[in-house]
This record gives structure tokens, C-alpha cells and sequence, in this order.
């Protein structure tokens, strides 16, 4: 195939061209046509939301209410008929057109006063638009006239989660921002990589496929619902992706042309050193983007479009930079390689450091399996206290006036679920009953259900909790809401916790299985290429033992608090966003994989020049050469990919962060302290028994190369 690609070397640079100037001059478009949305088709907490769309314009369901607070000053209380009046007109002021609200100064709102009669909060549903801000459109306005209104001389404070999070400001950068930082990090670790002007061609390779990457997105557009989420992780996923493949190909060229009939200008040399880097390299690659690919395919199958569509893109991915690599970049080193290789000196293929780690680590391969893993097994152990759900409202206020705000609302005694309710749709035959009893049950704080919030026969009514639903006891009380709501023929629960019940039932429900199907073809991937039943094993025990190190970091970090502040200034979460797990495993499982595939590749290689020249015990020799070798560039490219993530916490969306923060740390840990230790260890100690593979099998492969 290189021997093709170099003979027609124009063509295969037009193409290239084309579809980068096309996939640029694009962008913009592609990203106008990203969706927000998020559904869970055939689950109760969609079909609530759905008529909460269709017949009550859009308002609530998965979207928050706007909270608007006040306490009157002592000596007053809000039985005051003139206090009642002034906070009646207030929020009928500032309900939109189309919106609903409930306050205690209307009918159904009674519940919505403290027992001291001095504090109030009013729930406001704006109409929401499907964008990552919904009420981008209402706010300015309530803000203005709230901020010009006092009851009884007291301020009117505005507060809720759609503001505590951050969404309604509109600061979501361009993914452009985001990947120029990552890219001026990468190139910093390329200077050092290479000292030469090869640092630029990894970018370059980076340049052509994430504007590609968006013109086949964009194709995905038309024919289902792509997640906004997409923009980033092409731009900055595809990013590391991009230059980690081509650092791999760049690198492995270098040693080539230090090869007898390899080196000089002849084109025929500089032919074949090509050849021969992406006939071992290029495979490597290949291979590496084939289990990315594969892991991937377990969010294509969930049963949730908005993760379906990050599968779709992130398939999009490792593919478009693998054909980048194998193909742009091959003819990029033929013709000028050379001149970018400058200053020209001799470049040691093996790496000084980790030839030193490996030779210790074969040396006592018990010994440094057992504290690493030992490390691993601590890392990952917080796993087990992983709680899924949104984050605790009160976790999101990082100070200011809506926190204190907020803080003042449940010290009133309404209940953190406030800021979240149960939206419960019910014909209005059986509103008054079900009203009653959800009212009744353990761990819920309130209850709202006006007599204006009707529409074609159905009716509404709020209801939450008093800890927050991402909580044991709210989750407890949202599951027996629910429940207890079904029993109500023609009712149906919506709203942020049901949505997070079924949500969760969806996406994990059929967990086995998927993960059963993605581990089964990678193995069998790894087996066919690597000619080993056991390097393969090894491997899926590894990449799953570092993704739970990963999520291990992320309960520490997040839903515990250990460093959020520090390095997000952001309180503990309290519980991990519900997709969060999922995408890391789909993304992290295959990104990892790279690491071992081109460890094992390398170790692999050096085993058969071994056998071939009569040598027998080879594990630990082939382990030595392929960490000398492979150590810095793995440590290089998971700087990159480090980078990359860093840059894609930099998005103002906690989400994100939170996924961005798994990506990171699964990358470092597992590129340091399981490829550089624990992985080297094992193949050490297994032996000759790493390349044992069934005889009829390699009969079957010399019969087909034959």
C-alpha cells in the first residue's frame, strides 16, 4: 500500500487537501447543526417530558426552574397583604409569555412559605430553547427586573441550578480556543521530541484530520441528532490522536534512515526507509485505531441517541487519523523529511532512562508487579463509593450571591431537592388524589400543584425532595415517588431525577453485554495480530484495571472533593454525572489500548529477530529493547494526550471537566505506572508462555500467506 501511495504521491495530496479546505470552510455549519437535545426514547421521564413540550410550551421537564428568594426583615411576614400583593405582580412580571411559575401569593403555592412566614421562594419555567443555554433568551430581562425590585425593603435574589451551573451565561468557548492551547503544548513536547523541524509534521497531520473528522460529522448531521459534546472531543481527542499516530511513524522513520540502505539521498533509500516504518509502525497504528474503534461501539449500541452520537463521532476519529498516518504522512516523510529533520544528527533509538527501568523491572518483575499493582488497586479502590447522578446544586454554587441565595433556601427548610423537582404530568381526574399522597411520603420536602399549570386535560405537579436526588436518601425518595406515580393510571414522571433514574436504567441496564462484545473483539483483534492468546488476556485485565484507577481519581477528586477546589475552584460534586462513566470507559479502554499495542508490538518484533537468530529465553531481552524504545514516545505521546485533555477542562461546562479529568488521569497513570511498570512485569514473569498461540491457528496463517 505505501509503495502505491508513494507512486502516486499528488493524487493522494489533492484528496487530502480537498477534504481539509472543505471540512474547514464548513466548521462553523457543522457545529450550527450539533443538537442539545438528550433522550431516552420508550422511557416514562420522556413521554412526561414530551407533553410537558408540546403542551405546556416547552417548560420544565429536564430543564430546572429559576428560583427567586426573599425574606422580609423581622417584625414583617409575608401574611402582609401588601407583601402578598407586591411578590404576586413580581412574578407575574417576570414569568415570560408562555412560561408558568407558582408562588404562595397564587393558588397551589401555600406550601411555599417558611415556618417563620418571613422567607419565600417562587418557582419560575421560562420556555426553554434546545441549547446548551435554555434560558438564555428570558434571563436578562428577569435579571434586570429583579435586581430594580425589593419587597418590605428587602432584595428579590435570583438563584437556581440553570445559574448555579453556569449554563445560562452563555461562556462556552469555540472548541478553536481550546485546541490552539493543546496544540501549543503539543508542539513545546514535539521541540523536545525531536529538536528539529519534524515537531511541525505531527501537527500538520493534526491540521488535516480534525477539519475532515467535521466534514464527515457533518454528513452524521443529516441523518441523526450529534451531540454538541462532539465539537469538542473531535477537535481535542482527535488532536492527541492525530499527532500520537504520527509521533509513533515520524519517530520510527528516524531510526530507519539509520539503517544500512536506508540512509542517504538516493530515492530509492528514502523509499524504502518509508516502506519498511509503515510496514512495522504503520501496522502498529492501524492496530491501535482498530481498538479505539471497537470500544467505541459500545456507545453506538446504547440505547441512548445523545451517547450513540458521540459513538457515531468518536468512531469518526481514531479512523481519520489512522488513514492520515498510513497515507499523508508517508508521503510528507519522502519528500521532506530530510529537510525538516534539521539540525541532522545521530538519533538513538533506544531510550537511556527507561532502558535502566526496564532492566530493573526485569530484574525483580515479582516485586514491581506487586507494588504497582498494590498502587493500581488503591487508586481504583474509591470505584466502589462511585455515585451516579447530577451534581448537588448546592455543590455547583462556587460563592457569590445565588450560593448564599441558595444556602438561604434550604436553611428555610424547603429542601436541597428544590432546585431539581419531580415533574409528575397526570389527568386531572386523579391530580387531587396522587397530589395528596406523593405529599405524604418519606423524603419529600414539598409540593406544588396550581390550578393554572392545565393543558388538554393534564395537569402538573412538582414535587421534591428534601436532600438532594443524587443522594442515597433523594434517590430512595425519587424511586418511590415514582412508583407510587405509576400506580395512577395515565401518569407519567418527568423532570431532571426521573430522568436520571431511567437514564441510568438505559445505559447501564445492558452493561454486560456490551462490555462481554467489546472485550471479545479486542481480544480477538490483539490475538490475530499479536500471534498470542496471553499478551491479549494481559492486556484487557490491564486496560480495565487503569480505567477503574481512572474513575477511582474521579470520586476522589470530584465527588469527594480532594483537589476540585484547588484546581477547578470548584466544590465537591457529590456525585458523577451519569454519561461521565460510560464515555470515559468507551474513549479511555481504546486510547489506553494504543499504549500496550505499540509496547507489545515493539516487545514482539524484538522477540522473532531474537528467535530468528537461534536465541531461545528472549521474554526478558524483548522486554528490555521494546520499553528502551518505545518509553520515551510513550511518555511523549501521553503528554500530548494530556495536554489535549487539560485544554478540554478549560470547557465551561462541569461535565466536562469531570470527564476531561478521567481522560487525564486514566492517560498518565496508565502510561507510567502500568505500560512502564506493571505491563513489562507480567510479560517478565509469564515468559515463554506470552506467545503461546494455538498450532492450528498459525497452520491456517502460513497456509494463507503462502
Amino acid at each position: 500500500m505505501t509503495r502505491w501511495v508513494l507512486s502516486h504521491r499528488l493524487p493522494v495530496v489533492l484528496v487530502w487537501v480537498v477534504l481539509t479546505l472543505a471540512g474547514g470552510a464548513l466548521t462553523g455549519g457543522t457545529i450550527d447543526r450539533l443538537s442539545y437535545e438528550s433522550r431516552l426514547p420508550g422511557k416514562t421521564s420522556q413521554a412526561a417530558d414530551d407533553i410537558l413540550d408540546q403542551r405546556f410550551s416547552r417548560t420544565g421537564g429536564k430543564n430546572a426552574p429559576l428560583l427567586l428568594v426573599v425574606t422580609v426583615p423581622k417584625g414583617t411576614t409575608l401574611d402582609n397583604g401588601e407583601v402578598r400583593e407586591q411578590w404576586g405582580d413580581l412574578i407575574a412580571e417576570v414569568t415570560p409569555e408562555g412560561g408558568r411559575s407558582v408562588s404562595y401569593a397564587g393558588p397551589g403555592g401555600e406550601s411555599l412559605v417558611s415556618r417563620d412566614k418571613r422567607t419565600t421562594v417562587a418557582l419560575v419555567y421560562p420556555p426553554a430553547a434546545p441549547s446548551e443555554t435554555p434560558y438564555a433568551q428570558s434571563l436578562p430581562g428577569i435579571r434586570t427586573v429583579v435586581e430594580h425590585t425589593r419587597i418590605a425593603g428587602a432584595p428579590v435574589e435570583l438563584t437556581g441550578q440553570p445559574i448555579l451551573s453556569g449554563r445560562d451565561s452563555g461562556a462556552a468557548r469555540s472548541p478553536i480556543h481550546e485546541t490552539l492551547i493543546g496544540a501549543l503544548g503539543a508542539l513545546v513536547v514535539l521541540a523536545l521530541v525531536f529538536a528539529s523541524g519534524l515537531a511541525i509534521a505531527p501537527l500538520l497531520m493534526a491540521a488535516v484530520a480534525i477539519p475532515t473528522t467535521f466534514l464527515l460529522v457533518r454528513g452524521i448531521t443529516g441523518i441523526t441528532d450529534v451531540s454538541f459534546i462532539v465539537q469538542f472531543l473531535v477537535a481535542l481527542i482527535g488532536l492527541g490522536i492525530a499527532i500520537d499516530y504520527s509521533l509513533l511513524i515520524v519517530t520510527r522513520w528516524r531510526e530507519e534512515r539509520q539503517k544500512p540502505g536506508c540512509g542517504g539521498a538516493d530515492p530509492a533509500a528514502r523509499r524504502e526507509a518509508v516502506v519498511r516504518t509503515v510496514a512495522s509502525a504503520g501496522r502498529a497504528v492501524l492496530l491501535s485505531g482498530a481498538t479505539v474503534a471497537i470500544s467505541l461501539a459500545a456507545l453506538v449500541v446504547l440505547p441512548v441517541p445523545f451517547l450513540r452520537s458521540v459513538g457515531y463521532a468518536g468512531l469518526l476519529i481514531p479512523l481519520v487519523c489512522v488513514a492520515v498516518a498510513v497515507t499523508l504522512l508517508p508521503v510528507a516523510l519522502y519528500s521532506w523529511g530530510d529537510a525538516l529533520d534539521r539540525p541532522r544528527r545521530v538519533h538513538r533509538p533506544d531510550s537511556r532512562l527507561w532502558s535502566r527501568i526496564a532492566e530493573l523491572t526485569t530484574r525483580r518483575p515479582a516485586l514491581c508487579a506487586l507494588l504497582s499493582g498494590a498502587v493500581l488497586l488503591a487508586l481504583a479502590a474509591p470505584v466502589l463509593a462511585l455515585r451516579l447522578g447530577e451534581p448537588a446544586t448546592s455543590s455547583l454554587a462556587q460563592g457569590g450571591k445565588p450560593a448564599a441565595s441558595f444556602q438561604r433556601i434550604v436553611d428555610a427548610g424547603f429542601g436541597e431537592g428544590i432546585a431539581q423537582p419531580l415533574e409528575v404530568v397526570v389527568p386531572a381526574a386523579g391530580q387531587e388524589a396522587l397530589h395528596a399522597k406523593l405529599a405524604g411520603l418519606d423524603g419529600i420536602a414539598g409540593s406544588v400543584a396550581p390550578a393554572d399549570w392545565a393543558r388538554g386535560g393534564q395537569r402538573v405537579i412538582d414535587v421534591w425532595t428534601t436532600a438532594a436526588s443524587s443522594s442515597g436518601a433523594g434517590r430512595s425518595a425519587v424511586t418511590e415517588a415514582m412508583d407510587l406515580a405509576e400506580e395512577t393510571p395515565g401518569a407519567r414522571v418527568g423532570g431532571g431525577p426521573a430522568t436520571d433514574v431511567d437514564f441510568i436504567d438505559a445505559v447501564y441496564g445492558s452493561l454486560g453485554p456490551i462490555l462481554a462484545f467489546v472485550a471479545l473483539l479486542t481480544f480477538a483483534v490483539l490475538a490475530r495480530t499479536l500471534r498470542s492468546i496471553v499478551l491479549p488476556l494481559k492486556a484487557l485485565f490491564l486496560n480495565a484495571l487503569s480505567t477503574c484507577a481512572a474513575y477511582g481519581v474521579v470520586v476522589l477528586v470530584w465527588q469527594k472533593g480532594y483537589g476540585s477546589e484547588a484546581l477547578f475552584d470548584t466544590p465537591a460534586i457529590g456525585a458523577v454525572t451519569i454519561w461521565v462513566p460510560m464515555a470515559v470507559f468507551a474513549f479511555l479502554f481504546g486510547l489506553s489500548m494504543d499504549y500496550e499495542v505499540f509496547i507489545l508490538h515493539r516487545i514482539r518484533e524484538t522477540h522473532l529477530e531474537l528467535t530468528a537468530q537461534g536465541e531461545r529465553d528472549t521474554t526478558a531481552r524483548s522486554v528490555v529493547t521494546g520499553i528502551s524504545r518505545t518509553g520515551r514516545l510513550v511518555t511523549s505521546a501521553a503528554l500530548i494526550l494530556f495536554l489535549a485533555f487539560t485544554a478540554l477542562a478549560g470547557i465551561p461546562i462541569t461535565d466536562v471537566k469531570v470527564f476531561a479529568t478521567a481522560l487525564a488521569a486514566g492517560i498518565l497513570i496508565d502510561a507510567t505506572l502500568v505500560r512502564g511498570l506493571l505491563a513489562p512485569a507480567l510479560v517478565t514473569l509469564l515468559g515463554r508462555a506470552n506467545w503461546w498461540f494455538p498450532r492450528w491457528s498459525r497452520r491456517g496463517s502460513a497456509s494463507q500467506r503462502a
